[in-house]
């Protein structure tokens, strides 16, 4: 069993930086693939970006590839999502998700959600 717990959302302007955190509970962190994702309103919820679990693979959906960057810290049992130049299309509820598969953009390929923090880009 993995529990997920994200922080760092908040309001900014466009063009602005944000770092989301996710910090899991569990003794598997360390083999689990960790994906980003999130969800608009009145939209399907889509991948952002992977990393498997040693950190040596990372995937980005197109329109955040040069501005995000997906790591993590298994010391801590810890995940990031640095995002720079945000743009409103950014606007979302990003969710951390944690699975024992190879990095996957469907959100079937995870097992562990966490409850989601809220990114709002103003232009």
């Amino acid at each position: 069993q993995v529990q997920l717990l994200e922080s760092g959302g908040g309001l900014v302007q466009a063009g602005d930086s944000l770092r989301l955190s996710c910090v899991a509970s569990g003794r598997t962190f360390n083999s689990n693939t960790m994906g980003w994702f999130r969800q608009a309103p009145g939209k399907v919820r889509e991948f952002v970006a992977g990393i498997s679990w040693d950190g040596a693979r990372t995937e980005y959906v197109d329109s955040v590839k040069g501005r995000f960057t997906i790591s993590r810290d298994n010391a801590i049992n810890t995940v990031y999502l640095q995002m720079n130049s945000l743009r409103p299309e950014d606007t979302a509820v990003y969710y951390c998700a944690a699975g024992l598969g190879d990095v996957s953009y469907y959100s079937r390929s995870y097992d562990y959600w966490g409850q989601g923090t809220q990114v709002t880009v103003s232009s």
